[in-house]
């Protein structure tokens, strides 16, 4: 008979630290603006790829529960 292999037993302490540590940030006003360079245009263009990718799957949603709707319907008035 072989023997199985004893498991470590792992131990964990809590020695008080925060796992990000985030007390040294700058105000958030500071590197807030650093970023926000886009104009007009460019944060539409992005929004409208997005929305473009979009339109597809949800239209697919909306036809996928319509049929799954009508198909209920049409076994519950077939029961009635």
């Amino acid at each position: 008979m072989s023997k199985k292999a004893k498991k470590e037993k792992i131990t964990y302490i809590d020695d008080g630290r925060t796992i990000a540590d985030m007390s040294n940030l700058p105000p958030r006003a500071a590197w807030a603006r650093r970023g926000t360079t886009s104009s007009f245009k460019d944060i539409w263009r992005t929004y409208w790829m997005a929305t473009k990718m979009m339109i597809r799957p949800t239209l697919l949603a909306i036809v996928f529960i319509s049929v799954i709707y009508l198909i209920v319907m049409i076994i519950f008035l077939v029961m009635k």
